[in-house]
């Protein structure tokens, strides 16, 4: 079945914009003007994801793997990203009351959190979590997304025992005024998940990074 959390291209473009406001607040201080450093190059066209199945058909891998249907919806409660050491439960982010996107609280940089309004990991269509680069002056549970690359794994257990696993296809910094609307939250045919977090320069003068980090990943196993 085709992805019904998105109603309309006017309506992804509107959560587009509130999202990129909301983006800029994940980035925090840490030390000096922050993380700097490059993150992993977009993949290339051997490594993108294959075209997407008809709807309600399971997605074919790019590495010629079996394919993997999509997931019953079921809240995730944590994530797991092994090559970089981040573990944490997720906490459901929605809207605020000014229809800005909610993130997790600085005080707390290590917690995650998963788009609610959007699929569940798992489920056909692009699941989006978020997390701090850093924050409260600490590392954050995203300080190390840069170093992700295609084929790298993710795991997201869900609330009903199950576990969605799902391997990297690309990582790509932006910046924040050209943020990839489309590629993250465009409606899709298969399971996919995207991860989000600040990185590139530390603006001083704005007290914000100047670039997301944004991590493709397809599901490979449930």
């Amino acid at each position: 079945m085709k992805s019904t959390w998105w109603r309309g291209r006017q309506a992804l473009l509107a959560l587009a914009v509130v999202l990129l406001a909301v983006l800029a607040t994940l980035g925090f201080v840490l030390s000096g003007p922050g993380e700097t450093g490059q993150a992993a190059p977009p993949a290339a066209a051997s490594q993108a994801e294959t075209p997407s199945a008809e709807p309600g058909e399971p997605s074919a891998p790019a590495d010629g793997g079996a394919a993997v249907e999509g997931m019953p919806k079921a809240d995730p409660l944590s994530i797991d990203v092994p090559k970089i050491e981040a573990k944490s439960s997720l906490v459901p982010l929605g809207l605020n009351a000014d229809n800005t996107v909610e993130v997790p609280p600085v005080t707390q940089p290590m917690q995650a959190g998963w788009y609610e309004n959007g699929p569940t990991p798992g489920e056909v269509g692009p699941s989006v979590i978020l997390g701090h680069v850093d924050g409260n002056k600490q590392k954050g549970i995203f300080f190390r997304l840069k170093e992700l690359a295609p084929g790298d794994k993710v795991s997201i257990a869900r609330k009903d025992g199950t576990t969605a696993e799902f391997a990297v296809t690309k990582v790509e910094r932006v910046a924040k005024d050209k943020f990839p609307t489309d590629a993250v939250y465009g409606d899709t045919t298969a399971p996919e998940l995207r991860l989000i977090t600040c990185g590139g320069v530390f603006d001083k003068a704005s007290h914000n990074y100047l670039d997301n980090i944004i991590v493709f990943a397809r599901l490979i196993a449930r």
